[in-house]
């Protein structure tokens, strides 16, 4: 009972002393203390005013990479590169990493929300102090790259602030805007489902499924109401659903139970998946994960989503299910934003690269992460959309650069016929997934025609739960006295998880909450 009183937690234990948009205006300044910048004012009314942004390098100044976006690929480069000698732009929409791997933890209370979010500011502190290095709030519209030049417009989140449009000259640019959630066309995604891809997603799962279960509380309200709105629908059989739906079933039995009992027998959790859940593990991890998910009390369909409506989704056979709740994770697709670019793509979209994650018609142009593919000219066949790929490509393009950079290659058209080295290799160093009830699955294999170690279990999930522990600062409370227990040892943390339970406070069901400025408050805290 005492987990669930604690449910409601939610971080912010620190008053700003102005708004987001206030303080982001009170920094956007630095704009033009580099490169050309012209009339950098911003009147009463917070509109900027004709920025130019920044201007091309010129020796003895540093040579300038421009990092777009704050992903996996985009942070592990920006930490690998070296600031003394190259200034680092960033220019993404996000001011933060998230650690995704752990995002489903948040939804239920497990995890805190500034446990798996990073702000770039610490991932390369040059960003926060070097006069020629900067964070730019904003999105990247269009690449010039004969000019070396992209053109971005700022954003605030909030629809508040009107957008105005700079640019900004690179010597390096890396394109690491990550990829988008597949819809596959399927009308009324977008409009009614909810993706598990950034903080705020986690909050407004975590904001619905607790109105949900007070508004099925109300007397007055029919059973069948009561059915839908406790009706947790996930779409896709992959890792994420799969992990959420775990997290789900874990919380259902053992908290809402608990402090909801008039209505613990209308919840449920049912996860839709076209084919079979978890396709690239090993068959008998999948079998498990199956048997485990069943006996947690997830209904398993097979089916595929014909049409989303506002309280229902059709399958293809005309089945109707009702949902409270509906959550969408059945991968990733090329964006907007890429498909639209003028650079050769590789097979299914992605921007097209070569060994060394060049773009080869594009000098000084790379591309990693989701965003990226090989092509076909390489004869090799593009990587999977893992974390574990987009990092190992962050780490050896900064280790590339730092190389061209220490050669003299690092300003505009520098590299020439340098050597470059070894071309990027990666090597897959297996898959995890955790199914809920402290159970996971861990698949060492390299392939999945590959023989290798698949263990599950109990000490599959101190495998799993470890190996995550061990990348983020984990900040859990004490739940029996409220005390918070900040630690950077993952033994500790993942000891005081497993005793203290979820935690979440009452304020994360407010429904005119903002979720762009409770995560602002998030990450000053």
């Amino acid at each position: 009972m005492y987990r669930f009183k604690n449910l409601t937690r939610f971080a912010s234990r620190v008053n700003l002393q102005c708004t987001p948009v206030q303080f982001y205006l009170q920094h956007i300044h630095r704009f033009a203390t580099a490169g050309d910048a012209v009339d950098p004012s911003i009147s009463g009314d917070g509109v900027g005013q004709a920025y130019a942004g920044l201007g091309p390098t010129r020796k003895p100044d540093k040579p300038r990479v421009v990092v777009l976006g704050s992903g996996w690929a985009g942070c592990r480069l920006m930490k690998g590169i070296d600031t003394s000698i190259y200034d680092v732009v960033c220019v993404s929409p996000r001011n933060h990493m998230v650690f995704t791997p752990l995002l489903a933890s948040t939804c239920v209370g497990t995890l805190e929300f500034r446990s798996v979010a990073e702000p770039i500011g610490r991932i390369q502190p040059a960003i926060s102090h070097e006069p020629g290095s900067f964070f730019f709030l904003a999105n990247c519209k269009a690449v010039d790259a004969k000019n070396h030049e992209v053109h971005c417009q700022t954003t605030d989140g909030l629809q508040t602030l009107k957008p105005w449009d700079f640019k900004i000259s690179y010597d390096k640019l890396v394109i690491a805007s990550g990829a988008e959630a597949s819809t596959f066309g399927i009308k009324g995604v977008k409009e009614h489902a909810i993706f598990l891809r950034e903080v705020q997603h986690a909050q407004e799962i975590r904001r619905k499924l607790l109105l949900n279960l007070m508004l099925s509380d109300v007397p007055g309200v029919s059973d069948e109401e009561k059915r839908r709105l406790l009706h947790c629908v996930v779409v896709g059989g992959g890792p994420t659903g799969v992990e959420f739906s775990g997290e789900l079933s874990d919380f259902i039995m053992k908290d809402v139970r608990q402090r909801y009992s008039h209505v613990k027998d209308y919840i449920h959790v049912t996860l839709i998946e076209a084919k079979d859940i978890l396709s690239s593990f090993d068959d008998r991890l999948r079998v498990y994960a199956t048997n485990q998910l069943i006996k947690s009390g997830v209904r398993l369909v097979h089916g595929i989503v014909k049409d989303v409506q506002p309280k229902k989704l059709v399958l293809s056979d005309g089945t109707d299910v009702p949902y409270g709740l509906l959550v969408w994770s059945t991968g990733v697709g090329p964006s907007s934003f890429v498909r639209d670019m003028d650079l050769p793509k590789a097979p299914g979209g992605r921007i097209g690269v070569d060994d060394w994650l060049r773009v080869p018609s594009a000098p000084d142009i790379f591309a990693i992460g989701d965003c990226s593919g090989y092509l076909e000219s390489t004869g090799k066949s593009t990587l999977p959309a893992l974390a574990q790929v987009a990092e190992r490509e962050g780490k050896y393009l900064a280790e590339l650069l730092n190389k061209i950079g220490k050669e003299g290659g690092g300003y505009a058209n520098g590299v020439g016929d340098m050597n470059l080295g070894a071309p990027f290799v990666y090597k897959h160093l297996g898959s995890m997934a955790t199914v809920g009830s402290y159970k996971a699955l861990v698949d060492l294999r390299q392939s999945k025609d590959a023989k290798g170690l698949s263990i599950a279990g109990f000490t599959s999930w101190i495998v799993w739960r470890s190996a995550y522990l061990t990348r983020v600062n984990i900040e859990s409370t004490l739940a029996s006295n409220q005390i918070e227990f900040p630690t950077s040892n993952s033994w500790d943390a993942l000891v005081v998880t497993y005793i203290s339970g979820r935690q979440v406070r009452i304020n994360d069901i407010k429904q005119n909450s903002n979720s762009f400025e409770d995560f602002w408050i998030i990450l000053q805290g």
